[in-house]
This record gives C-alpha cells, sequence and structure tokens, in this order.
C-alpha cells in the first residue's frame, strides 16, 4: 500500500509540476508573504473538490500533494530521507466483515436491522444464555440501586436497556451511570459473556458504526438490538418491565430460559498516511543543526456526520476547514517561501511540517515526536498554526509564551513593528500539533485567531477568511522566526502549565496526574507522562508505561480508565497493574 501511494504521488507531482513551473517563476521573483497566495493556498485545499480533507481520502491525496508542490516549488527541501512524506498507520474505520449474525428460537436476526455490534465489540462466536438486568445499574452513592446484587451472569449474555428511568436527562440522579460503556465495564466486571443493549423506544435508531481512535475492544461483544428482537427474548413483555421499574424504581434482574447463538466480526480498516516534512538549511557551524519547526494541520473531518467531531453531527455534507486548519497550512507554504528566499541569513535550520490526523487526536505530530527526523533535542522551538483566518479588531492570541523565558522579550521587541493586539497565554498544552512537542519539553508557540461560530461546521468556507488580517500574523511570525534564529543560545524549555488535559474536580474526586497518549494503539492506557509530584510520578510510572489494570479490574482504553477512576476516593492507596517493555509491574498510587 505504502508503495502504491509513493508511485502514484511521484507521477503526480512530475505532471503538477510542468503545469506549474510559470506560478513557481512568480514565487522566486516575489517571495514576499502576499494576500492573493494566501488567499490562492486557502480556496484550493478548502474546496468543495477537496472533500473536507479526511485522512486517506482522495480529497486529502489532492492537498497533500499541492503542499508539497508549493514546498518544492519554492526550493524547500525534502527532510525525510530525500522525500518529503513521513508515512504512519492510520484505522480509518471498523466494518462488519464475515458472518455477523445472531439465531434464537430457530429465527435468524440480522445485522443493521435486528442489531448493531457497537465500536468497542470483540468478535465472538458461541452460544449463550441470556438474562434481563433492566437497566443494568450498579449504584452506591445517593442512590442505591445494584441490578446484580441477586443473580449470577456469568457466562450470560445480559440484555440491558439503554437509558435511565429518566431517559437520557443529563441532570438525573442516573446521569453518571447512564453512558453504555459504563453499563458495559460494569457487565463484564461480574463476568458477562456478552451484552445486549436494548433501545429505548421503538423509534431509536441504532448508534452507527465508527472507528473511535481512544477506544479498544472490550473483550467480549457488545451488541444494539431492536425492540422487536429484545421482545422476542421477553415474550412480549419488555414494555411491561420497563414501566414497573420506571414506577417503582427497583431492580427487576432475571434469568431467562433461553440461550441465543451469535457470531460477530468486525474489522478495521488501517492505511498509511502521511505527514509533510521540507527543511531549510541552516548556515552557522555553531548552529545549523539546532532547529525551528514551523507546523500546522492539513486535515479536516471530511463529510462530519455522528463522531466525526463535527457540530452538525446530523448533517452529513463537505467540511471545507478554510480556517481549520487551510488558514495555519497558508500560512507554513507563505513563510517557507519568505525563508527561503532570505536563506542566507539564517543561523539554525528551519523544518516545516504538515500535519495528518490531528482533528482525530493529535496523530500526525504525535507520530513524529516518537519518530523525528532530527533528535528532539535538537528543536529549539515548535511555532504552530490553527486557525488564524479569522482575526477581528486586530487580536491574535500566542499561546505557549511561558515555555521559554526568551519569549517574552522576543515578542515585545516583535510586536512594536506590527500594528496587532496580541493576548499571551504562557500555557504549553492545548488541543493543537504544539501539544506533541510540549510535553516532550520543548518550547512551542502557538497562534490562533479565536473559536467562532463556523467552527467544524460545513460552513467554514474560504469566503470568510479575513486574508488581510492573516497576512499581519504571518508578517509578525516570520520576524519572530529571524529573532529566534538569530539568538546567541538557543530558548530554554520552562514548563508552563500542566502537560496534559485539565481534569474536571467535578467529574472526579481524585487524579492519578498521568498524561494519556491519545495516539497509542496498545490494550490499557499508555501515558506520555506523569506530572511531577502527582501519585502516578511519585509510584514511579514514566512515559511509555501501560496501565492494565487498577485494583485488578482491566483497563482496555481510556474510558475504562475514567470509568474506575470515578470509583476512587481521596486518601485511597491503589495498586495499579503496568506494562513496562515485557514486564508487568504492580505499582501503589497513593491519592
Amino acid at each position: 500500500m505504502k508503495f502504491f501511494i509513493k508511485i502514484f504521488f511521484s507521477a503526480s507531482l512530475i505532471i503538477s509540476c510542468n503545469q506549474v513551473s510559470s506560478k513557481y517563476v512568480d514565487q522566486i521573483n516575489n517571495p514576499e508573504i502576499l494576500l492573493n497566495e494566501i488567499s490562492e493556498h486557502i480556496k484550493y485545499l478548502s474546496a468543495d473538490e477537496r472533500e473536507g480533507r479526511f485522512p486517506g481520502t482522495k480529497g486529502s491525496q489532492e492537498a497533500i500533494n499541492y503542499i508539497v508542490d508549493e514546498l518544492k516549488g519554492s526550493g524547500v527541501s525534502p527532510a525525510v530521507d530525500d522525500e518529503y512524506l513521513q508515512y504512519f498507520n492510520f484505522t480509518k474505520d471498523i466494518k462488519p466483515s464475515g458472518l455477523n449474525e445472531i439465531r434464537f428460537n430457530n429465527k435468524k436476526y440480522d445485522i443493521n436491522t435486528d442489531f448493531m455490534p457497537l465500536e468497542f465489540s470483540s468478535n465472538a462466536s458461541f452460544t449463550a444464555d441470556v438474562a434481563f438486568i433492566g437497566y443494568g445499574f450498579s449504584i452506591k452513592d445517593s442512590v442505591e440501586w445494584d441490578d446484580y446484587k441477586y443473580i449470577d451472569v456469568k457466562d450470560r449474555w445480559v440484555a440491558i436497556l439503554m437509558g435511565s428511568p429518566d431517559g437520557d436527562h443529563p441532570h438525573s440522579k442516573y446521569a453518571d451511570h447512564i453512558p453504555i460503556r459504563k453499563k458495559a465495564i460494569l457487565a463484564k466486571d461480574n463476568d458477562a459473556k456478552g451484552v445486549l443493549f436494548i433501545n429505548q423506544s421503538d423509534s431509536d435508531e441504532f448508534i452507527p458504526l465508527r472507528y473511535d481512535p481512544n477506544s479498544n475492544n472490550m473483550d467480549i461483544p457488545v451488541v444494539q438490538i431492536s425492540r422487536k428482537f429484545a421482545n422476542d427474548l421477553l415474550n412480549d413483555s419488555l414494555q411491561f418491565f420497563q414501566d414497573e421499574i420506571n414506577s417503582d424504581l427497583l431492580s427487576r434482574s432475571f434469568l431467562l430460559n433461553k440461550s441465543i447463538d451469535s457470531k460477530i466480526s468486525l474489522k478495521k480498516e488501517t492505511i498509511q498516511i502521511p505527514n509533510i516534512i521540507g527543511m531549510i538549511h541552516g548556515n552557522h557551524d555553531n548552529h545549523k543543526n539546532e532547529y525551528i519547526v514551523i507546523g500546522a494541520h492539513f486535515d479536516h473531518l471530511g463529510y462530519g456526520g455522528q463522531s466525526s467531531g463535527s457540530l452538525t453531527p446530523d448533517e452529513r455534507s463537505i467540511h471545507n476547514g478554510a480556517d481549520d486548519n487551510a488558514s495555519g497550512i497558508a500560512g507554513v507554504l507563505e513563510i517557507a517561501e519568505k525563508l527561503k528566499a532570505n536563506q542566507f541569513e539564517l543561523n539554525r535550520s528551519i523544518l516545516f511540517m504538515g500535519y495528518n490526523a490531528e482533528e482525530q487526536g493529535l496523530l500526525g505530530s504525535k507520530h513524529y515526536v516518537n519518530n523525528p527526523t532530527v533528535p528532539l533535542k535538537n528543536i529549539i522551538t515548535m511555532i504552530n498554526m490553527d486557525m488564524i483566518g479569522r482575526m477581528s479588531n486586530n487580536k491574535i492570541t500566542v499561546g505557549g509564551t511561558g515555555t521559554s523565558s526568551a519569549f517574552d522579550s522576543i515578542l515585545n521587541n516583535v510586536e512594536k513593528n506590527h500594528d496587532l493586539l496580541t493576548t499571551k497565554s504562557p500555557e504549553g498544552f492545548g488541543p493543537s500539533d504544539h501539544s506533541s512537542f510540549y510535553i516532550n519539553d520543548i518550547p512551542v508557540l502557538f497562534f490562533f485567531t479565536g473559536a467562532h461560530n463556523d467552527y467544524h461546521k460545513p460552513s467554514d468556507d474560504w469566503a470568510q477568511i479575513n486574508v488581510e488580517g492573516e497576512k499581519k500574523i504571518l508578517d509578525m511570525i516570520y520576524d519572530i522566526v529571524i529573532q529566534i534564529d538569530q539568538l546567541e543560545t538557543r530558548p530554554v524549555f520552562t514548563e508552563a502549565g500542566p502537560k496534559g488535559p485539565s481534569q474536571s474536580r467535578t467529574s472526579f474526586k481524585v487524579t492519578f496526574g498521568i498524561i494519556p497518549s491519545y495516539s497509542s494503539n496498545a490494550i490499557g492506557l499508555e501515558i506520555d507522562g506523569a506530572r511531577k509530584g502527582g501519585p502516578a510520578e511519585q509510584a514511579g510510572m514514566k512515559k511509555g508505561d501501560i496501565i492494565i489494570e487498577i485494583e485488578g479490574k482491566s483497563i482496555s482504553n481510556i474510558y475504562d480508565y475514567m470509568y474506575r477512576l470515578a470509583e476512587l476516593k481521596t486518601g485511597q492507596s491503589v495498586e495499579v497493574t503496568i506494562q513496562r517493555g515485557d514486564k508487568e509491574l504492580k505499582l501503589i498510587l497513593n491519592l
């Protein structure tokens, strides 16, 4: 697959270079940051023909070809073994594969109409008896409700009502116990062999089968079934039992003298997709092996839809992502062109990066820091542009200003020459690709013009871009790069804020103080590090460790971890089992 993509890319590159050679002559003649070039980049990348640049699609490949053509036309050298592309594995989708059917009472039930596996379901082929477990609760807080207390579900399918007696109301006293993953984990903890989730009403549709990069399968099959199927299991008494439970708010769990034969088979579709990396070589003998990274992600949400990150999930249409993040990539291309034209001034080398699959969890930038083309210790600053196309009132936010003591003076010097109102945010961590570098102790600067009503919607189009505003930002970033490049000594990294997302104190009573690795495919929860002074660091947990059990209960992914964490209390000492290389270790965390 990788070889084929490279052959296809090379052929298309030759053709496109011949077609646009006159354009590159113009670039060489006028390498300044230009309004019309910013606009052209954004229009091309966010056109409907790119179909939202979802990783692995034709539109994404066209965007990749365009970005590489532009870098090559500017004279920027390839930086990945004489190529511009750094490939990594990407799971694009999960789909039914082979035979998927359930048989009960000599009747066959079909996928899509009678049942639908959930994306965290395991594959399975077995026959087992069934138990009805009501809402599948085991609550021991302000509410006392345990559907497993008087029943043994070991090696059985458990049929569980979705939701609660209050439906899916977010302010219900049952709200923390409604999530289907939590109910499935509880069933697994009680040794159930599989889970059958029953829709709340006949009008409910199945949850679409869509891959979640933060999830692994649960080692047991988990499927939704129609109410018609559930009524066949319960002798047409489903509504009666549901009404009884909702009325007296008491458990109704019982064994069914029935068994079902199941065959569940899902397959992940994994492909190779690239980051884009180019380089300009520095000139100073003592500094040319130090690197400034200038990067932005080029992917977006494709056609949107459920679980895509779209804020209009019920509207399946092209999400063009003009601001997010064609604007950022346009910035990389324009700054690359100008820096190449002034290469003779550069002391240090510059790496230009276009990251893939940022919307799926910063996958491209995380792959790079785990597989760098230059030693990470030689990267002195990472500059990230994400959504820089909607400037209003000359305002720009710069994040990461506290990640090196050198940055405040540099920004203060540069601001004097630019008509911009800069809001500085010292923290180094944030929801974009600079975070991958920050957690590896690299100073970062993050440029962002702010959220808007078109964010992650089909309406994020090129016509909304403030091109004049973006040019002002790029002119300022160029000057910042030059000032960093001319420093006698590299910026010294300073930790500025946590190296992971802040944890809601209202959701969790305790914290381990870990930084989850959202790009890991490991079974369990791999960590990118442990916060200084936190329980995990004090217990000896390190980057690369994989949490596989908490208090003897299995952890398959970050969702399992969060549900286990919610069960713990301040002051508790907790046994945590981790995988470190080929060794399994048990650590005690004091919360």
